[in-house]
Parts: C-alpha cells; structure tokens; sequence
C-alpha cells in the first residue's frame, strides 16, 4: 500500500473521532495501552530481529535507544494512561468576547485532523505520538526509520487492535510501510490530505523537512544543550548536574553537549570534572566521557583538543566539549551562537547571574541549577510529547495536547447583520 493510500485511509476513518466524546477516547487509551501489555511477546520478538539487523552499523548508544524491554513497554503502556488521564483540549474555549452588538465570540480548540510524523530509531515514540494524536482528536500517520521498522510495526498492530476494541477504525493509527526517501517525500508534500507533518530525529531530517515541505510542519529535536557553571556555583552540585545531563541517556535530545566553565574556577573544577567523569566511571566499569577541550582547558586537564565544530556538534554519546569563559555574559553570547535552541542550564548561587541567564538565554527550556535532561513531556506534565518543539511559532518545547490542536471561533448570535 503506498504512502498516499494511507493517508486517504487516515482521513477517512477520521470523521469516526472527530464524533467520539473525551469518555469514548480515553477508553481507546485505555484499550490500547491493554493490548501493548498483551502482545508483548511479539513486540519484543520484532525487536530482536531490527537489534540483530542494527548491531555493527549503528554505535551502542543508538542501539540502546532502540531496544525494548518489558520494562520499557510498560513504561510505553503506562504513557498511554498517563494521556487517558489528562484533560481533553478538543472543544475547551480558549476565549470568549461578547461585542456591544450581542454577538457571543468564542475562540474554541479543534483537532488538526490528521497529523503525519517521521520519526527515526526510537520505537517508544510510536505509542507516545499515536496516544497524544487520539486524545488531540486526529488520526495518525506515522514513519519510522528503518532500523525500527519491526518494532513500530509490531506496535502499531497492538494499537491498532486496541482501537478495535472499542469500535473506533483501525485506521487511525497506521505505519507507513515504506522507508525509503520517497515516503518521506510523500508526506512532505501531502497537500490537502497532512494537516501537520512533525519531523522528530536529527539535523539531516529536521533540514530536510524544512527546506521540502509543502504542508504545515514543526521543527523538533536537534539538541546541543549547554550547562554554564558559573564563577558562584556549588561544584559538587555542578558535577551531579553535569553527570547527569551528559550520561544518563546520551543519546537523546536533551542530554548536555556542551559545558562552559566561568575562567574564576576552572583550575579547580576542570580536575573534578575528569575525576568524576572520566576516572572515576572507568574504575566503577561504566563509559568514560571523552572531553574535547578548547585551548584554554586543554591548559588544565588532559583530553581530545577540540575540532572546528565540536561546539556546533549533537554528539548522541559519551562525548562533551569543555570550554572556558570570562562572564556569564559571555557564556550567554556563547550559547546564542552555538545553541540549537533547545535546553540550557546554568549552575550558580548568584541570582543576579540565574536572573540573567533565565531573560536572556533564548531556548525551548530554560534551567536554574538542575540538569537539561527534564525536558520531555512526561516530567513536564504533559503524559508524554510528540517531540521538543525548538520553533517559536503556535509550539515552543515538549509538545503536548494542546500543541496538537488548532482554534476556531465560533460566533453565537440571534440575527445580527453587518
């Protein structure tokens, strides 16, 4: 089937949600998240096989980012209840006026109708977006990356029977079968059948879709986070922090890629850092982080001189580039010139500096002494996203239900003419 049939499907199982109340929704959840529990076995089957089919081409990081687990797909099942739980947006009125003529005006939220997503190795994401589109009131389309591709489809075939369940087409939720560029491309210029087309992955996709698309998209993902440590930080607070926003999943969008240290305490912070980071993970047996220092932190501790474009680089691994600033204006100038947008955070006990950072750092996510990995949906709020929006317009940072839907207004009147 190609790319362009199940989008018509998409659209013409999508009048049967458009009716179904918020009760009629939520047991779909419901449902859904029940069959993910229940088709276990062949999901993690599917995903043996895209692990077999990945290892020796893609690096163990991005492996992990791949691979299920019981664990995990109850952490998938239990995302799908989270939304079941969370307030409906789909006809909450975000605004109303009543004009000196009688004329009521509510502005009044509506779904999208049918939102297409492309996605790369990351199976988990197939039931997050597939959850947040239902309850948001669209059906979904979903393209995965090749890598995944068992695993999605093993997913989808469990959400799908969920919907069943309770009545609602199957057709809701579909895979795109092809992973090739040209599905890809499909979607892209989809006019007329994609309502909202969200790339979620790296640079090379975000671009893509920027520069291709035809229909309405959002930009997502790409995620070189900074962490300042600033001349007033508690370092031992820094050095949790910065473990964490580097290795507690490095390969994920809001893990920390870059760390800049204020020059007052670089030659006492820089060999902690090695210590904790480096020495100190390879005597516990865990993956050392390589440091990419710049000329100034080379002078201080041993490790990788930096490349031209280690600052400007999504490492997704146990790599961080160090470098050493003057100010915190001058970790803020930084930051706006290297920065994807993303997730930034500083370390400091001055709230002059924290006051600063929060104005004047222009991100997605701002953080004050705690660690860039709480952006996601989930410890926000929100259930789970359909990705880190790094765009300013109608979506800024994890994209939850709201995000999701579009306004319309609805003007209540008793004869009234212009």
């Amino acid at each position: 089937m190609t790319t362009i049939d199940i989008l018509r499907q998409a659209r013409a199982a999508w009048p049967a949600l458009q009716s179904a109340n918020t009760e009629e929704k939520n047991a779909a959840l419901d449902a859904m998240a029940d069959r993910l529990i229940a088709c276990q076995a062949d999901i993690l089957a599917a995903n043996a096989l895209d692990l077999d089919a990945a290892k020796g081409h893609i690096s163990d990081v991005m492996l992990d980012r791949l691979r299920l687990t019981p664990e995990r797909i109850a952490g998938m099942a239990d995302g799908i209840r989270e939304v079941a739980a969370l307030s409906d947006p789909v006809g909450a009125v975000i605004s109303r006026v009543e004009r000196p003529n009688g004329l009521v005006i509510e502005r009044t939220r509506v779904a999208m109708g049918v939102i297409a997503i492309i996605y790369e190795s990351r199976p988990n994401v197939t039931s997050d977006a597939a959850a947040l589109a239902l309850k948001a009131g669209s059906a979904c389309v979903l393209r995965g990356g090749k890598e995944a591709f068992r695993s999605a489809d093993a997913i989808v075939k469990a959400l799908q029977q969920g919907l069943e369940a309770v009545g609602l087409p199957a057709k809701l939720v579909q895979l795109v079968q092809d992973t090739t560029r040209q599905s890809a491309n499909d979607l892209m210029t989809a006019v007329g059948l994609v309502d909202l087309l969200i790339p979620r992955g790296g640079a090379g996709l975000i671009r893509a879709v920027t520069e291709n698309a035809k229909v309405p998209c959002i930009q997502t993902g790409t995620g070189i986070c900074h962490v300042y440590v600033d001349a007033a930080a508690d370092q031992a607070m820094a050095l949790d922090i910065i473990e964490n926003a580097k290795t507690s999943r490095p390969s994920v969008c809001n893990a920390e890629e870059v760390l800049l240290v204020h020059s007052a305490v670089a030659a006492e912070f820089l060999p902690k850092l090695k210590a904790q980071l480096v020495d100190g993970r390879a005597a516990k047996g865990l993956t050392p982080v390589e440091l990419r220092l710049d000329a100034r932190a080379a002078r201080i501790i041993d490790g990788t001189p930096t490349g031209e474009r280690d600052f400007d680089t999504e490492f997704l691994d146990y790599i961080l580039a160090v470098g050493i600033v003057d100010s915190a204006d001058q970790a803020i100038a930084h930051i706006a010139a290297h920065s994807t947008g993303h997730s930034e955070a500083v370390i400091s006990g001055d709230p002059g500096v924290l006051d600063a950072f929060a104005r004047s750092v222009d991100s997605a996510a701002v953080y004050l002494n705690c660690s860039t990995r709480f952006t996601d949906g989930g410890e926000f709020g929100l259930g789970c996203e359909m990705g880190i929006s790094t765009q300013k317009l109608h979506a800024r940072g994890p994209m939850g239900l709201e995000e999701l839907t579009t306004y319309k207004y609805v003007v209540r009147g008793n004869g009234q003419i212009r």
